[in-house]
């Protein structure tokens, strides 16, 4: 579906990046779907955004993934519970759970994914958190700050802050080439998703 294959294409860059739910994705070229820093609106003060309210945003949508022994990261890519994550992450798993913000835990289903991308798609069993708020990244600058959520190390609700590094970068993955953008926050074990 063309929603699912936007929210690959948004996630792939945090799968080549190290994983990790990112307030900085981005496939420019394509307009899809990423998580993004949104610009002041014009006539705002130009002082440097906020990271504090940029977590506060994206935290309840972000989930930790445990399956089997492996464990990562996801977040909510719409309302009806479909949870984007690394392939690896779930690869083999016959049960999958998440750990919500709020500290529940339910279960998931694998409803679709590609090795080859290094993407899962899952589908929360009962009510999912808010969707995270996807946008395009076609205004990064290099410099601009950034954000990185995950469960490095198992430790969910994590966030770890940069800048953009580049806007330019491809990487090999699937047998071919990626739009990327570079950053240079803390990417862990975990955050995978």
């Amino acid at each position: 579906p063309p929603a699912v294959a936007a929210a690959v294409a948004a996630a792939l860059a945090g799968a080549v990046a190290g994983g990790g739910t990112a307030l900085a994705l981005d496939d420019d070229a394509g307009g899809v779907p990423a998580i993004v820093q949104q610009a002041s609106p014009p006539g705002a003060a130009t002082s440097r955004p906020d990271t504090a309210a940029a977590a506060r945003a994206i935290l309840p949508s972000v989930v930790q993934v445990q399956a089997g022994r492996a464990t990562g990261s996801g977040f909510v890519i719409d309302g009806a519970g479909h949870v984007m994550t690394n392939a690896h992450v779930v690869d083999g798993a016959s049960r999958v759970t998440l750990l919500l913000a709020d500290g529940r835990r339910v279960a998931a289903q694998v409803v679709g994914g590609d090795e080859d991308e290094d993407i899962a798609v899952l589908r929360v069993t009962g009510s999912a958190p808010a969707a995270a708020q996807l946008g395009t990244s076609g205004s990064l600058r290099i410099g601009q700050p950034v954000i990185a959520v995950g469960s490095p190390l198992g430790l969910s609700g994590t966030v770890t802050a940069g800048i953009v590094s580049a806007v330019d970068r491809t990487s090999r993955l699937g047998g071919a080439s990626r739009p990327m953008v570079q950053t240079d926050a803390s990417i862990n074990p975990g955050n995978s998703g």
